[in-house]
């Protein structure tokens, strides 16, 4: 009986977030352990499921690094990085399409409808939804910052219903453009803020930010991000993200959470607890 009633503690707790969230869009930058692990990748698949089923409008933006290196280098195409940027020429700039809107997305939607979900696949080229223009094409080749995304695409799939799942390619203003290779995290932030996102989550591997001593904060906010950037606290890898949730919650998204994909059912932790398992940037 005990059992029974912890199971029923834990739905009461979760109560008020399910009420709170009801019919709110959340972005969920998929990445990291979480997308290469087998079991890990069914927890993030019951963690969609849930959270679409009480009433959440998930939307999704994956990335697939680990996937695009393996195959160049299986391929023989030279790849490198430049401030933490793929390199990215029309060889390349193929390899990546195929990767992130072939590969990994139909595995990604596939997971998700084969647990009862229904998700739907599409890449940033898909109707011109995303466009982007070149960061710098002599440094860095194809990759792309976004300049519009057009929002009515992702709002008429979340109309009918349907979980998008997002691969970050963006397509060019001219006639046969190969197309650009966008930085996962930051195109999810871009898409979080133009259909007006409650939250914005990205998962990593790592606990959220962590301080000097590996202690992680459980919320920040955006002169202490600063300060903590100065410091050299915040650094490597974590910028971007970092950049990410900013870019967000300056364009209106509520909070901007990064937590911990190793952790099963982090999603479900995040959202449905008070305590949650990452750090919230807030406003």
């Amino acid at each position: 009986m005990k059992k029974k009633m912890d199971q029923v503690k834990v739905l009461l707790d979760a109560l008020p977030y399910i009420k709170k969230f009801a019919n709110q869009i959340f972005v969920i930058k998929y990445g990291g352990s979480a997308q290469i692990n087998p079991k890990l990748k069914e927890k993030f698949a019951q963690d969609i499921l849930l959270m679409y089923l009480v009433g959440i409008k998930p939307v999704i933006v994956h990335g697939g690094g680990n996937k695009i290196s393996g195959l160049l280098e299986q391929l023989e195409i030279e790849s490198k990085f430049v401030d933490g940027l793929r390199v990215t020429d029309d060889k390349a700039m193929e390899v990546v399409e195929m990767v992130l809107s072939g590969s990994i997305n139909n595995e990604i939607t596939s997971l998700l409808n084969q647990h009862g979900a229904k998700a739907l696949g599409v890449s940033g080229k898909d109707a011109n939804f995303i466009t982007a223009k070149p960061i710098d094409s002599e440094k860095y080749g194809l990759v792309g910052n976004i300049t519009k995304v057009d929002k009515s695409v992702i709002e008429n799939l979340i109309a009918e219903k349907f979980i998008p799942v997002i691969a970050p390619i963006a397509s060019g203003d001219e006639m046969n453009h190969p197309g650009f290779n966008i930085n996962a995290d930051l195109a999810a932030s871009k898409i979080a803020a133009s259909i007006g996102a409650q939250k914005i989550i990205f998962m990593t591997d790592t606990p959220g930010v962590m301080d000097k001593e590996k202690n992680f904060f459980s919320t920040l906010r955006e002169e202490e991000i600063i300060a903590l950037k100065e410091d050299g606290v915040i650094a490597g890898g974590m910028i971007p993200k970092v950049d990410a949730c900013m870019e967000a919650i300056d364009a209106g998204v509520e909070k901007a959470h990064i937590i911990d994909g190793r952790v099963e059912h982090a999603l479900l932790l995040e959202v449905f607890t008070s305590e949650g398992v990452g750090t919230v940037i807030k406003k």
